[in-house]
């Protein structure tokens, strides 16, 4: 049964949109906002999903085209030179650093109403093959960590394209991390029975033993850079 409470309401009206809001319990709470790619429809939603809640980060975990299959609409400025001129908002692409396992972009989002700015860190992973695991456990943590390291307000934004199977993955080796890292003890059912009680369909069972095989990777890996 999944908990009506957990969607994540858009503007006055409180519109409905395919997002979530995911609270994780694990010697301390962690927060994020599970959603579908954003769609050239409902880009203006998307962005305005990040300014209500203040969300300094996004996640993506895809390149816009895997296998010649477009699996992410460009929803942010290419050019540092020409912003992305959205209904409420400009979005300008302040820098980009471009690393081997994922890209990090900075984009200032000024509201039209106020021209108030907002800061928001953009994180993509470009290393997961289509079908399979991502191509290093250790770029995979480095990744992870990053985002951690990155996280300032509101709750971490994270999507690929329309399954949400990547981003169950993703939420469960965060906690398990920040776990990790500060010795604390988890439980892979406990954190995966908790994102499925709040958004439908979050890790399947194939998923669920990629969860397993990637924490034993990030472990092995920990125990080697300890």
């Amino acid at each position: 049964v999944i908990d009506d409470s957990t969607c994540v309401p858009l503007g006055e009206n409180k519109d409905y949109i395919n997002a979530s809001y995911i609270k994780i319990v694990n010697s301390g709470e962690y927060y994020y906002i599970a959603t579908q790619g954003p769609l050239p429809t409902t880009t203006n939603d998307f962005w305005q999903i990040v300014l209500e809640n203040n969300s300094n980060v996004i996640v993506i975990i895809t390149r816009e085209v895997e296998g010649g299959v477009i699996k992410c609409h460009h929803y942010w400025p290419v050019s540092m030179k020409k912003p992305l001129e959205l209904k409420n908002c400009h979005i300008f692409l302040e820098n980009y650093q471009i690393l081997q396992y994922f890209i990090i972009r900075v984009f200032q989002v000024v509201k039209k109403s106020t021209g108030a700015s907002h800061f928001v860190k953009h994180l993509q992973f470009t290393k997961w093959p289509d079908h399979g695991t991502p191509a290093s456990a250790e770029g995979f943590i480095k990744y992870v960590r990053h985002v951690r390291k990155s996280h300032l307000t509101g709750p971490i934004i994270v999507h690929r394209s329309a399954d949400v199977g990547r981003t169950g993955v993703f939420l469960c080796v965060d906690v398990v991390s920040c776990a990790i890292e500060k010795n604390f003890s988890f439980n892979i059912m406990n954190i995966v029975g908790q994102m499925r009680e709040q958004r439908y369909g979050m890790i399947q069972k194939e998923q669920y033993i990629l969860c397993y095989k990637i924490v034993l990777q990030v472990l092995q890996k920990l125990l080697t850079l300890k």
